[in-house]
């Protein structure tokens, strides 16, 4: 344990270490993402995407193994006993720092698929990264705005029908889509300008965990509810790669996507919409109270 060392140059080596074990990950990951890419074999495919994944896989350790290193974090899990690396999920979280995705790979990265976002298909040509993202198969959105709709109908639910066929792999792949409903991290301000609700959460946007479960829901009916609560406050990612988080708590709950919501046409049922937004408000409500309770205990 490297703890006693000062907060400053523990967050620059460990960024220096994070920056080092991408030099060495990546040019590995971007040789089989190119194979992957101009071989059409499947099995040759099949198996880069094995070898990519693993790659992510490892990269993630050994930078949880740094946090381990330089950090000395109590961390209070909660509900992470029953999950299984070969079940798919969706994940959602209560979004309030960049240091949530690291404390949630640190938590979940043995325990479920690699953590997959959707992403817009414009950025499949972001240079390395975007070729990167596809032979991890993240999956790429087919969105049309109301404007483009509006223009021309025929294109309704063609970027459900895009997106579903792009997300066929993981038919037979367990996977793991994440998505901060909240869109944004909390702040007061945006608290505030948004007249949320909720003490502790900004409004939730129903929409994008709609499309997930309208493109995948003959795949993905579990969803993991992840709250993170910051005992002493809402960290900056410099916070916590200094190592001045000294507690985190994690609770997961497993959830079971009702069945009228898989596969659903979000956009184009307004009572089914409606419904949605209410099953998700209740989500939150009960996420905002649970927040509470655990400040309670701590």
């Amino acid at each position: 344990m490297l703890d006693f060392l000062p907060a400053p140059l523990k967050g620059a080596l460990v960024i220096l270490l994070i920056l080092l074990n991408t030099l060495v990950f990546l040019p590995f990951l971007l040789l089989f993402a190119i194979i992957k890419l101009f071989v059409p074999m499947i099995s040759v495919r099949k198996a880069c995407t094995i070898v990519v994944n693993g790659i992510a896989w490892y990269w993630i350790g050994f930078n949880n193994t740094l946090m381990r290193t330089f950090h000395r974090v109590t961390w209070d899990v909660r509900g992470a006993q029953t999950l299984s690396r070969k079940h798919w999920y969706f994940v959602t979280c209560n979004h309030q720092s960049w240091a949530d995705i690291t404390a949630i790979q640190y938590v979940l990265n043995s325990k479920i698929p690699l953590l997959k976002f959707f992403l817009k298909k414009e950025l499949f040509w972001v240079p390395l990264l975007g070729v990167a993202w596809w032979a991890l198969d993240f999956p790429f959105m087919h969105r049309h705005t109301k404007e483009q709709l509006a223009k021309r109908p025929e294109l309704k639910g063609k970027d459900i029908e895009a997106t579903r066929a792009a997300c066929e792999k993981f038919r037979y792949t367990p996977v793991t889509i994440f998505n901060f409903m909240e869109g944004t991290r909390f702040t007061p301000e945006k608290h505030q300008r948004q007249n949320s609700p909720y003490k502790n959460l900004l409004k939730p946007k129903a929409g994008g965990t709609a499309f997930v479960f309208g493109a995948m829901g003959d795949m993905i009916h579990t969803m993991l509810d992840v709250t993170i609560v910051y005992p002493k406050g809402r960290p900056g990612i410099w916070d916590y790669l200094c190592g001045r988080v000294d507690k985190i708590v994690i609770d997961i709950r497993t959830r079971e996507v009702p069945a009228q919501f898989l596969g659903m046409d979000y956009e184009g049922d307004r009572e089914l919409r409606a419904s949605f937004q209410r099953w998700v408000s209740d989500i939150w409500a009960e996420k905002d109270a649970l927040i509470e309770q655990i400040k309670t205990e701590i």
